[in-house]
């Protein structure tokens, strides 16, 4: 379980197809702090389990269905990618519950400053729509976002510049994938009362 918070953004070493698996290496450091090889941590948003932990480098191995369904199939070497270590408990919750399973890919059709603030409009599927509400909770790359605006073919966020700056949607443009997370307490009232455009989430 995450929270949405950044911690840090590390850059990809190497990303290749090896034998059973695709291998990521990662530069990071904050989160190395107290972490070991085992421990989960949320890469763009998707929880992995570290292979290796090395001085300032951090390795996963994932499943070949894992980068199909998600951003990771877009990855190139120095990409930058957003990362947080699992929740402890007692820690201080910020952000929102989010649990590392992407939901779907969206796509961003808007990403502009405007005034003092950024806005960031991404299209998302038709069939997750219903998760969404006006401030509501969502993650986009793991970035625990309130959502400012939503209509039939997906929703915008506001931006503060440090949000922007301390994580990797200063990379991002029109047109990049990213991955998104909808909010789990929406996901359980849909479940239990169907609604039209209903979907399970993955």
């Amino acid at each position: 379980m995450f929270t949405g918070l950044v911690e840090e953004t590390g850059r990809i070493l190497s990303f290749s197809e090896a034998a059973g698996a695709w291998r990521l290496t990662l530069s990071a450091d904050l989160v190395l702090e107290d972490s070991r090889v085992g421990d989960s941590f949320a890469c763009n948003g998707c929880c992995l389990t570290a292979v290796e932990i090395a001085d300032k480098m951090l390795t996963f191995d994932l499943l070949g269905e894992t980068v199909r369904l998600t951003s990771f199939q877009n990855y190139k070497k120095n990409g930058c990618v957003n990362l947080e270590r699992s929740l402890k408990v007692g820690n201080r919750m910020g952000g929102h519950f989010v649990t590392g399973h992407i939901d779907a890919l969206g796509a961003v059709t808007h990403f502009e400053p405007r005034g003092k603030d950024y806005y960031l409009r991404i299209q998302a599927p038709t069939e997750f729509m219903p998760y969404l509400v006006n401030k509501g909770s969502v993650a986009v790359d793991g970035i625990s976002l309130t959502v400012a605006e939503v209509d039939a073919s997906g929703f915008a966020v506001w931006l503060i510049p440090h949000t922007v700056e301390v994580t990797n949607l200063h990379e991002r443009k029109p047109g990049d994938a990213v991955n998104l997370e909808f909010d789990l307490l929406a996901k359980y009232v849909a479940r239990m009362l169907p609604v039209k455009g209903d979907s399970e989430g993955g």
